[in-house]
């Protein structure tokens, strides 16, 4: 049976390589799955250096549309696909330049339906992008790398001591073995001869 995906709010990435695409994310989960609702999604943006937002896109009844000409031909719908009630509001951003530094605002606007009336809500979401000519890799990654080939070296050593040690208790266990057996085999033989000795005295 089909079933529907679950809605998570993930925030953003906030750094993006020049010459790149990236994604601005922006997801507004709704709380209760079974009320009816519509939405729309509006972006703004200011520059670094800059004091007010620019309306650079908006997405209306499944329709995007670019409102600054600094980014036509540049930006992609990347939220909900065929239906009005949107809950992810994300855009793609091609080719990032330098200039794309600065801070964006999803805004959602949702309209509830019940039965007998209507419910808007709005939500402001920001997001401080930093435009970087090479991709950097962060402090965590090269502590995780750091900490995976410890954790690998770690393992080889306490495998190879391990190793040693059973294989010196293996040969401990063998030579007692055969010390046992040579003991036992003495035995033996002692036994054999004085048994022998009295079957000839007693001819």
């Amino acid at each position: 049976r089909l079933s529907n995906g679950a809605c998570v709010e993930v925030d953003s990435d906030t750094e993006a390589v020049v010459g790149h695409g990236f994604k601005l994310g922006c997801i507004s989960c709704k709380m209760r799955g079974e009320v009816e609702a519509s939405a729309t999604v509006d972006w703004w943006f200011m520059a670094k250096g800059e004091s007010e937002f620019s309306h650079i896109y908006s997405y209306i009844d499944m329709t995007g549309m670019v409102n600054d000409e600094r980014f036509l031909d540049r930006l992609n719908w990347m939220g909900s696909k065929n239906t009005f009630d949107l809950q992810d509001g994300s855009i793609y951003i091609l080719n990032v330049t330098l200039n794309d530094t600065g801070t964006y605002r999803c805004y959602f606007d949702r309209t509830l339906t019940f039965n007998y009336y209507e419910f808007r809500t709005n939500i402001n979401k920001t997001i401080t992008l930093n435009v970087v000519p090479k991709a950097t890799r962060g402090t965590a990654s090269i502590l995780s790398e750091v900490m995976m080939y410890v954790s690998i070296i770690g393992l080889q050593l306490w495998l190879l001591v391990e190793m040693v040690y059973c294989y010196r208790k293996i040969a401990a266990a063998g030579e007692e073995a055969l010390r046992e057996s040579a003991a036992e085999y003495l035995a033996i033989a002692s036994e054999s001869k004085d048994n022998c000795t009295g079957v000839a005295v007693a001819e």
